[in-house]
């Protein structure tokens, strides 16, 4: 397990959550993996308490199971369970960018457009490993252009599993759509064509459903 350094702005729950949520969609705790409150407290230089409330929050996330006397258990991904996920993120984010062609200014589009660009540069020198944290950020520029911060906030503590699918598409699948379909949306946003935005956005979001033969493939473990 990696660590990090304690925000200045987090409690104790919200530190310990953070780092296990990212060390879960990274891999670096695999699914099938034990989980000790002793342990972790341990690791982390931090009581119990509040390793026992981030391992509640990890569980309503259905990433864990919480096993008393035994430990918590990290879940493989319940593609099922992703439906519902998707489909808040699908309605949320097909209204977003219809709003971001009206609402984007110059800078705004110069924004997403670096960001997409050090996608393309990550891809083409065959650094996908590096598109993860750069895909969060352009989905939350989008969030961000027309001032939906609290939005973002509400899907991204929903979309954890979301998010491990990500990181193992980046890995498994070879014709990788990514990049291109955030080039689209910027074009998308930049000729303020709301129609195409949202037809592109909704075609991004549902890719873990083609992208599900070429993961089991690679990590027939991980996908219930």
């Amino acid at each position: 397990m990696i660590t990090s350094d304690r925000l200045e702005q987090e409690n104790g729950k919200e530190y310990v959550f953070r780092v296990l949520k990212e060390n879960i969609i990274q891999l670096e705790i695999k699914p099938g993996s034990w989980l000790s409150e002793n342990e972790l407290a341990s690791r982390l230089g931090i009581s119990r308490a509040p390793v026992h409330e981030a391992l509640l929050e990890l569980a309503k996330a259905k990433t864990i199971e919480i096993y008393p006397q035994k430990g918590s258990l990290v879940l493989p991904i319940d593609y099922m369970q992703l439906e519902e996920v998707c489909f808040v993120r699908l309605v949320l984010e097909q209204a977003v960018v219809e709003l971001d062609c009206e609402a984007a200014k110059p800078e705004d589009i110069m924004g997403i457009e670096e960001n997409v660009l050090m996608q393309e540069f990550y891809l083409k020198n065959g650094m996908p490993d590096k598109l993860l944290a750069l895909d969060n950020e352009f989905h939350k520029r989008l969030f961000l252009i027309c001032n939906k911060a609290q939005t973002y906030s509400m899907i991204e503590n929903m979309s954890l599993n979301f998010d491990r699918v990500r990181k193992l598409s980046l890995s498994s699948v070879k014709d990788l759509k990514l990049v291109a379909d955030h080039r689209a949306i910027v074009e998308a946003i930049h000729n303020r064509d709301a129609d195409t935005a949202k037809k592109i956005i909704k075609k991004h979001l549902s890719r873990y459903k083609d992208d599900e033969n070429a993961i089991r493939e690679v990590y027939p473990d991980y996908i219930k």
